[in-house]
């Protein structure tokens, strides 16, 4: 039995766990631990709905499915998080989640994959393509924190309303890169896909008689998003006084905590298929999050805000931002000649770790 399916079935025992914490009032820090214990595997079986259904769909369909349900769990919990009015938390987990996924979860993969294989190559072009959609993104967070730091008595609905024009920006160019990758560049991006189970190529499995149960995935898939979506209010509705309790800033709950949570589906494929040798798979997945959460995820919850009621800018941290950019600095360096070997991805885990005690270091604001 694989990891993931260890995983996506033995921590299913938190969801009622967590419910019952909650309901008899166990404490806070429990509640926080098995719920975000619960989401773990909700977010494995979500993953994996959607490659199974992309499997019936065909691969552009699938390819498409992949890139907008790729996020939906860290996405629920920072709607939900974002409906209770915890903005920094919000903000927080975007850049989290873009510098887990670049430094963390790409360095994990390097490094247990190049171990396994000493060196493993992958497509320069895609990554030179993500690394420069990547820097845009950097290039928007940047100017909102940057037109307020470098200027006095900036209203607040100036910089509503900039965080709002550069939100439709960024979600217009998000589309115009799955035009590119899935339509009029299509071929760059062939990096092999696999079904994770039985390593077989998707292709194959495609010409083959069986298919997976679509409906009976699109069942998991809803199931799914609903079960992150109830924990998620679970999580969210204890995770500042829990974090409090454990001396643990907003910032560092956001940047740190939440990706890690979120992202666990991710971890599992991309560490999986870097060790089965498609590293062109690993960079794509850890590239491509990225990608979501800085050019779609961060501008949707922008917009969504200014309809519930909770406005939120693109006004971040500035040490945000310098986190941030420094993860897409050294991702492009290392990911630009298209090969990978154990000690890139020890570099990567070591600027994760250093960034990661700065935002434990920084005092809360």
């Amino acid at each position: 039995m694989s990891i993931k399916k260890i995983i996506s079935l033995g921590l299913l025992v938190f969801i009622p766990i967590s419910i019952a914490a909650e309901h008899f009032e166990w404490g806070t820090l429990t509640v926080f631990i098995t719920s975000a214990l619960a989401i773990v595997p909700l977010a494995v079986w979500l993953s994996t709905a959607t490659e199974e259904v992309a499997i019936v769909t065909g691969s552009s369909i699938g390819a498409l499915l992949n890139a907008v349900f790729g996020n939906a769990t860290e996405l629920i919990i920072a709607l939900v998080a974002l409906k209770a009015g915890l903005v920094d938390i919000v903000k927080a987990s975007i850049t989290g989640t873009i510098i887990s996924n670049l430094l963390l979860v790409m360095g994990l993969s390097m490094l247990l994959g190049g171990l396994r294989y000493k060196e493993q190559d992958f497509k320069p072009v895609v990554a030179r393509v993500n690394g420069s959609s990547m820097t845009l993104a950097v290039t928007a967070l940047i100017l909102p924190t940057m037109v307020i730091y470098t200027s006095t008595g900036v209203e607040e609905t100036a910089i509503r309303n900039l965080s709002v024009t550069v939100g439709v920006v960024l979600i217009v160019v998000y589309a115009l890169t799955l035009v590119f990758s899935l339509k009029t560049h299509s071929y760059l991006y062939d990096v092999g896909l696999v079904d994770l189970e039985g390593e077989t190529p998707l292709a194959i499995v495609e010409s083959t008689a069986h298919k997976p149960n679509l409906w009976l995935w699109v069942g998991v898939l809803l199931a799914s998003t609903v079960g992150v979506a109830f924990e998620s209010e679970i999580f969210v509705g204890v995770v500042e006084e829990a974090t409090k309790g454990l001396g643990l800033t907003p910032l560092f709950t956001g940047v740190i905590l939440l990706p890690l949570v979120g992202g666990a589906a991710e971890y599992v494929t991309a560490v999986s298929v870097a060790l089965k040798n498609n590293m062109d798979l690993s960079v794509s997945v850890a590239m491509g999050s990225s990608l979501l959460v800085a050019l779609f995820m961060a501008p949707l919850l922008v917009l969504v805000g200014l309809a519930i009621g909770q406005p939120m800018d693109l006004d971040f941290n500035p040490f945000e931002v310098v986190a941030v950019a420094v993860a897409v600095t050294v991702a492009n360096l290392i990911s630009l000649d298209g090969r990978s070997n154990w000690l890139e991805g020890t570099l990567l885990l070591a600027t994760y770790t250093v960034l990661g005690l700065a935002f434990y270091f920084h005092p809360a604001v």
